[in-house]
């Protein structure tokens, strides 16, 4: 079995259980073969040279870990320039939101030929090389130019957009032409796969070689879409460990003549999260048998603070909540619960097992792995209803949740009203179906399927 090099912008130790789902799920591959995990250290040096990092390595167990520093010209042309004020806000179709600084660009491209020059000579000759999302995309552009002939995949964890949208980015052809330097692109939905096969026979004349292989720019790419799934086992186990199980109990306690609504997200203006109590509102407006009854419990955590797009979305948030609460508040209700930290990941679970209704409802997401989390968590006897917006990677596979446009207010509030009203038999048709397809489709599926694929593709 060939060695598995993950290359990632952040990395974690995948021993330990606070890493999450993904990193365990790749620690797994990476222990089997005694692989190497590259990327970014989090380490910002204030007087670096743009192009150079420090490179640091140690073991975790028969993993290598590899980080390298960047300077702060690389961090906030690369990072915080067009990894997240350009290619995030246009993937996510909010082109209003994108900054197209010039300058963004050359510090993308140098920050991936310093990968590419820093990770080269810590590669075999028969490495399997997984490359992880938007930050990263020419990184094997890079490699091919230095002579790098190993096997190359490429997984997109967020959603590719449609050719028009993709157009809007400077250089996008560019960018595209990229991925064709990997011999497998792994994304999220089948409607992404759609998108960027448009996009290359658009731009590209691209031809399809089979149902999976596409040849544009001169080159012949595999791509498929592979949803990414939790470890089920894992919050499984979460879900009834002393934590989850005292949060839902002094939850329940807590709210013992109310019906709980539950959103947990990052504060991200992809999530929807103003739409979703807008929907409340309205949800209080047309059905006031919910008055005094039912309780919006939002967590929304804090991120990247220092944008102006997020510190506008908090404004708005605190206001919409704070109108609903003074409109429709008693002195023993408060119709919205907004708490803006980050909460514990070992209570998450028991607050998904004490909510009636999961609130999934993003404007445009990936996967949304917190949707799969809500069904996990629930009572197999007494289920609570996924509300899922239907641009969420998620709502492909998971049918039978409440499939709803975030746009839409009243409708929202009808599904949700919906959701209040389900009869236990068909909650518990709905869950049992659902838990069906997220045991199926979970995260070491998604980790077997991409690399078994990947080993095809570059025979």
């Amino acid at each position: 079995m060939s060695r598995l090099v993950v290359v990632s912008n952040r990395l974690a130790d995948p021993r330990k259980p606070a890493a999450g789902g993904l990193a365990v799920a790749l620690g797994e591959a990476l222990n089997q073969t005694g692989g190497l995990w590259f990327g970014w250290s989090g380490t910002v040096a204030e007087n670096g040279t743009p192009g150079e990092g420090e490179l640091h390595t140690r073991q975790a167990g028969p993993v290598t870990l590899a980080t390298l520093d960047l300077c702060s010209e690389d961090h906030h042309s690369y990072y915080q320039g067009y990894s997240n004020s350009v290619l995030w806000p246009v993937f996510h179709y909010r082109l209003d939101l994108a900054d197209f600084d010039a300058s963004y660009i050359a510090g993308y491209r140098r920050v991936n030929k310093l990968f590419a020059r820093k990770l080269l000579p810590l590669l075999r000759d028969d490495d399997t090389i997984w490359i992880h999302d938007y930050h990263l995309i020419p990184l094997a552009a890079e490699l091919r130019a230095m002579g790098c002939k190993q096997r190359m995949g490429f997984f997109l964890h967020i959603p590719m957009p449609p050719p028009l949208i993709m157009a809007a980015i400077p250089q996008h052809e560019w960018l595209m032409r990229s991925l064709f330097a990997y011999d497998l692109v792994g994304l999220q939905s089948e409607a992404d796969v759609s998108h960027f096969k448009r996009y290359v026979r658009n731009e590209g004349s691209a031809e399809e070689v089979d149902d999976t292989r596409v040849r544009a720019f001169g080159a012949t790419v595999a791509v498929q879409a592979f949803p990414i799934g939790i470890d089920v086992e894992e919050f499984t186990r979460l879900t009834q460990a002393s934590e989850a199980v005292e949060t839902y109990e002094s939850m329940r306690a807590e709210y013992s003549r109310r019906r709980l609504l539950m959103g947990i997200d990052r504060l991200d203006y992809s999530k929807g999260i103003p739409q979703r109590v807008r929907a409340f509102r309205e949800l209080l407006d047309r059905y006031p048998e919910n008055r005094g009854s039912s309780t919006l419990i939002m967590i929304a955590s804090p991120t990247r603070d220092d944008v102006n797009a997020y510190a506008d979305l908090r404004q708005e948030l605190e206001g919409l909540c704070g109108s609903v609460n003074g409109d429709y508040g008693e002195l023993d209700w408060m119709p919205v619960r907004y708490i803006h930290r980050m909460v514990a990941r070992k209570r998450v679970p028991g607050l998904c097992r004490a909510a009636s209704v999961g609130l999934v409802t993003p404007l445009r997401d990936g996967m949304n792995l917190v949707a799969k989390e809500y069904v996990v968590a629930q009572d197999p006897d007494d289920p609570g209803v996924l509300v899922l917006s239907r641009f969420a990677g998620a709502a492909e596979q998971l049918k039978e949740a409440l499939l709803v446009n975030p746009y839409d207010t009243q409708g929202m509030a009808d599904s949700i009203q919906q959701a209040l009203q389900m009869p236990l038999a068909e909650r518990q048709a709905r869950h049992q179906k659902l838990m069906e397809r997220i045991r199926e489709h979970d995260v070491h599926w998604w980790r077997q399927s991409f690399l078994s694929a990947l080993q095809s593709a570059g025979a």
